[in-house]
């Protein structure tokens, strides 16, 4: 008897002390949506893309390269309402900067360029995949923006260099000299019968 009483006495202690405290609950609560709060006004301050092309190539190719006037648009839109629409902003903006690599016009579709696109590819996932956990490093996303910032001002350059050099007139004889330079025209080595 002693047993069971012991038992039952030790079962009550237990679960009483296992209730929780709803005002503790609710100054848990208030400390975590502070902390959202905080979070989410760090991430707004910072997310500040340029999406306007700094010159008038890059202009040009918005009217030819729907991809990259999509891109661009899409960094223009900054969130307003809440994380979760930053969450969604990220996802889109992962896809949009996926497709820039499908159809770069032909003049365009140089490596320098490719490797560009790739770089912000990378950064823009890194802000959704960073944008997409529990705890959320909201000064590990404004860095990132940042940098995707240098980068799309990096392959602006670099397209406004590709249009420069194309506009280079090749002189007279120019063309024969590169033709020889070339290793790949050598005479085989493989013997006649």
């Amino acid at each position: 008897m002693k047993l069971y009483f012991s038992s039952f006495l030790l079962l009550l202690i237990l679960l009483s002390s296992c209730q929780e405290d709803p005002k503790v609950r609710i100054l848990e609560q208030q400390k975590e949506d502070q902390k959202k709060e905080v979070i989410f006004n760090n991430i707004s301050k910072g997310w500040n893309f340029n999406s306007v092309p700094s010159n008038e190539t890059s202009r040009q190719l918005t009217s030819v390269w729907a991809e990259w006037r999509v891109f661009l648009y899409e960094l223009g839109q900054k969130p307003k309402s809440s994380i979760g629409a930053f969450k969604q902003k990220a996802k889109t903006l992962s896809k949009r900067a996926f497709e820039l690599n499908g159809k770069i016009p032909i003049n365009f579709d140089l490596p320098e360029v490719r490797s560009r696109i790739a770089v912000i590819t990378t950064k823009i996932n890194a802000i959704n995949l960073y944008i997409h956990l529990n705890q959320i490093p909201d000064q590990k996303i404004v860095q990132l923006v940042q940098e995707v910032k240098t980068e799309v001002a990096s392959l602006n350059a670099q397209l406004d260099e590709i249009k420069r050099r194309s506009e280079i007139k090749i002189e007279e004889g120019e063309g024969d000299m590169i033709r020889m330079l070339d290793t790949t025209r050598a005479i085989p080595n493989s013997p006649t019968k």
